[in-house]
């Protein structure tokens, strides 16, 4: 996509806002659960982010340092650079990309926090109930299937064109390890990061 045709009005920005503050309450087990649907309204419905730079975004944020949620801010970072024509066109991309940043984090995290807070003191108070420990119970599944829909989000966006058997196959490859092996996920992401950076292609394996 290229960066200076993305235009985003006062009113598209409050949508994203808003958006972002449903995403908030929909987020059981992590910012991470809600890629699927965030891919859907950024990626499908308004095409204000392609699927590369919707993955880089995610793969970014959780190789660096700090709570997984940072891929939130920096989707809208990303939108707010972009709306302003990319780095290297003055004071407004950046100015825009911390507005961005703001508007996606705050939208995000007010929701849930004030959620997780106040369902918090109420569960301590009735953590004998028979309907509190259901209720507990009953995330594991939702959460369960919110990673999987994620997974396959991103993994759908990434297998394109002739690589798209490698690709599954590294996957397949490794679920397997991280389900029944004890391999650091650190060394995983580095392995990943060394097999994107060889030229498969020019080698003509894909």
């Amino acid at each position: 996509m290229n960066a200076q045709t993305l235009v985003l009005s006062i009113a598209d920005w409050w949508d994203l806002f808003c958006h972002f503050l449903g995403l908030s309450l929909m987020a059981v087990g992590g910012a991470i659960t809600t890629t699927a649907e965030m891919h859907r309204f950024l990626v499908l419905d308004h095409a204000w982010m392609d699927d590369a730079q919707f993955n880089a975004a995610i793969a970014i944020a959780q190789a660096a340092p700090g709570p997984n949620v940072l891929f939130v801010g920096l989707m809208g970072w990303d939108l707010g650079v972009n709306s302003g024509g990319g780095l290297g066109q003055g004071l407004t991309p950046l100015l825009l990309g911390l507005m961005g940043l703001g508007l996606a984090m705050v939208g995000f995290l007010l929701p849930s926090s004030l959620l997780t807070w106040l369902a918090t003191r109420w569960a301590t108070r009735n953590k004998d109930r028979r309907a509190v420990r259901a209720f507990k119970l009953s995330l594991i599944p939702l959460v369960m299937g919110l990673l999987l829909a994620t997974a396959w989000t991103l993994a759908r966006g990434a297998s394109q064109g002739s690589a798209a058997p490698v690709f599954w196959a590294l996957t397949a490859v490794t679920t397997v390890l991280v389900w029944r092996t004890r391999i650091h996920m650190l060394w995983l992401l580095a392995a990943g990061a060394l097999a994107g950076a060889v030229p498969w292609q020019s080698w003509g394996f894909v």
